[in-house]
């Protein structure tokens, strides 16, 4: 789709706390994640599949939106996902999740540094 506007430059941050972070998961309705190559050197794939049924048991839409090349090679994030216990129908391409984006509550960007 198209971009909604462009880059102007450098943007300004907002320092966060697990404890903040955890208070928008519980409060949203959709959360998508969109994890990076960092979630599988930090090899916390499972602690976001656990995070992710948590969310899913409580009725909270959560779903995994994965770049085609994401890791160091294509389908790293599905496979790391898998092993993690995260059902497939959990895990979009970018371009199913695209877009709804602006239907998100929270998107939890998770070792996708390069992106940021």
């Amino acid at each position: 789709g198209p971009v909604k506007g462009a880059d102007s430059g450098p943007k300004e941050h907002t320092e966060t706390s697990v404890a903040a972070v955890a208070e928008l998961l519980c409060q949203a309705k959709e959360v998508l994640v969109v994890p990076g190559y960092g979630m599988a050197m930090a090899r916390a794939q499972t602690a976001m599949g656990e995070m992710a049924s948590l969310l899913r048991e409580n009725n909270i839409k959560l779903k995994f939106g994965v770049h085609p090349v994401a890791g160091r090679m294509p389908g790293q994030m599905n496979v790391l996902l898998a092993e993690a216990g995260v059902p497939h129908e959990w895990v979009l391409e970018m371009d199913e999740v695209n877009p709804s984006m602006e239907q998100n509550d929270v998107v939890l960007v998770v070792g996708a540094n390069d992106v940021v």
